[in-house]
């Protein structure tokens, strides 16, 4: 098969997937680790923004390819979940949807609606301000200004609130997609059941930071 056939395939589409999703959770990762400095060191959290924020490889080639990761996992997933129900039978979807199968893997395409409406929450309220203030409004870059602006985000409570839940469910789309990831990679080999729960591990700990993040930075605000 060719590379072009191969990835016009749902093996393909699962492979291509698979790498995007594998790509995003690094980024997940390094998110939350530059995000939880804030809890105990508002200097460093600034420092590490600000380097983010203005080093020319982060803004330009690093951040363009996270979106384009972010854009394609999405429309990918739609694209193999509309094709995976319309080859589904009838049958299988009245009788046995849960026979063989998690209500995760099953509803991953909600988990991840909602996972996308908080993203667009997130572009709203941190990168387009950050690019209108950088860019457009061309303000001097201010190393201290990252913390103090954090918190301010954190101040409503309702946006705590979105964000606890959006996380709940991002831990719920990692427990399912993780070991898929590496599955479709070709990793369904004896190395599949430690990183399965590896990928346990990594579900539960990158949300539940997050969200520690989100209550510590509201409790700060007030």
């Amino acid at each position: 098969m060719s590379k072009s056939g191969f990835f016009n395939s749902s093996i393909g589409r699962k492979f291509a997937m698979a790498l995007s999703a594998l790509f995003l959770m690094i980024f997940l990762l390094q998110h939350l680790t530059i995000n939880f400095t804030a809890v105990f060191s508002p200097e460093t959290f600034n420092e590490l923004s600000h380097f983010m924020g203005t080093n020319v490889v982060v803004q330009f080639i690093a951040q363009p390819i996270l979106i384009f990761a972010v854009v394609f996992h999405f429309i990918m997933g739609f694209i193999l979940e509309a094709r995976n129900r319309a080859a589904r039978p009838i049958s299988y979807k009245r009788n046995s949807g849960g026979a063989n199968s998690s209500w995760m893997s099953r509803n991953m395409i909600y988990s991840g609606l909602v996972i996308l409406a908080f993203l667009v929450l997130h572009f709203i309220d941190f990168w387009i301000p950050e690019i209108n203030y950088k860019y457009i409004e061309m303000n001097a870059a201010d190393p201290n200004r990252y913390y103090s602006e954090l918190l301010h985000k954190f101040e409503n409570p309702y946006r705590v609130i979105a964000y606890i839940v959006a996380f709940i469910l991002l831990a719920l789309h990692l427990l399912h997609g993780f070991g898929s990831a590496f599955q479709s990679i070709g990793q369904n080999n004896k190395y599949i059941d430690g990183l399965k729960k590896f990928g346990v591990i990594y579900s539960i700990v990158i949300p539940l930071g997050f969200i520690i993040t989100a209550v510590v930075l509201y409790m700060n605000a007030h």
